[in-house]
């Protein structure tokens, strides 16, 4: 069980809230299994600490000194409080769970589809569309737009660029630390928007890129599947997006929907403008 002073602590708060509260306190690589339990609340909550440390890219005694950290005699007492409040929140999340997609013995192939149709339902549901708007205005509004990504997140930041381009945006993307991506993190100035994409613990490059941004007075923006992501902290808009899957790798179908719905949303400030030039897209 979890010692006295941290049931008194905690009290009738979740385990994700005490977890955000702690959060500062915490080291490198426990802040990484902190955000990783705060976004996939399931995973906690039915893996074991070794499949909980290979999903978070730490080890098994990272997870357990986590657990220690915040005051839990190990992970099985911290596993406990996350099923707690994982049961309490189906009534309060507003997602549709009609029913699986699948059978009880879905193979895994069907259990990845469905927990990418979960993704996707989990993403719009925690949506705040006040944010998605914001983002969509400094999108249209901005003189020079760059968006970095690095390793995983490379192709998704082309498939942005891809689809701005598409509206005759000035779009550049930093994917590497070659010295021509150096050169365009170098021109950054008060006219452009600086789009970051990461999953998980973002590259060191992203990190100083809108530390640098910030510097120049730069608009800057994080898509990430962590709420308590290092890089929210540094940006004026923040958009999340869920990850889970049983998969070896996370899921990124929320995060295409997002890219998608933001191009989506600066298209539709100007359709007008924009229908001849994405016809004759249509036609190539």
């Amino acid at each position: 069980m979890a010692n006295s002073n941290t049931t008194q602590e905690r009290g009738t708060r979740t385990l994700s809230s005490f977890i955000a509260d702690q959060i500062d306190d915490l080291s490198r690589s426990q802040r990484d299994v902190a955000q990783y339990i705060v976004d996939h609340l399931d995973e906690a909550a039915f893996s074991t600490a070794e499949e909980l440390a290979r999903r978070a890219s730490t080890s098994s005694s990272t997870v357990v000194r986590f657990s220690q950290a915040l005051g839990f005699d190990g992970f099985p007492e911290l596993q406990q409080a996350a099923r707690e409040e994982y049961r309490r929140r189906p009534s309060e999340s507003g997602v549709d769970d009609s029913g699986p997609l699948f059978d009880l013995d879905q193979s895994p192939a069907e259990s990845v589809i469905a927990a990418d149709h979960s993704n996707v339902a989990e993403t719009a549901s925690k949506l705040d569309r006040g944010a998605l708007e914001d983002a969509t205005a400094a999108i249209a509004s901005a003189e020079r737009v760059v968006v970095i990504g690095i390793d995983q997140m490379a192709f998704f930041a082309s498939y942005l660029r891809h689809l701005l381009l598409l509206l005759d945006l000035r779009v550049d993307v930093i994917a590497g630390t070659s010295q021509e991506a150096l050169s365009r993190i170098a021109r950054i100035d008060e006219n452009t928007l600086v789009i970051a994409l990461s999953a998980g613990r973002a590259h060191p490059l992203v990190s100083r890129t809108l530390k640098l941004a910030a510097h120049r007075g730069a608009s800057t923006m994080a898509i990430s599947d962590a709420t308590l992501s290092d890089i929210g902290k540094l940006t004026q808009h923040r958009l999340w997006w869920s990850s889970s899957s049983p998969a070896y790798v996370r899921s990124h179908v929320g995060l295409l929907s997002l890219i998608q719905g933001l191009a989506h949303g600066v298209y539709s400030l100007d359709s007008d403008t924009f229908d001849d030039r994405i016809k004759a897209y249509r036609l190539k």
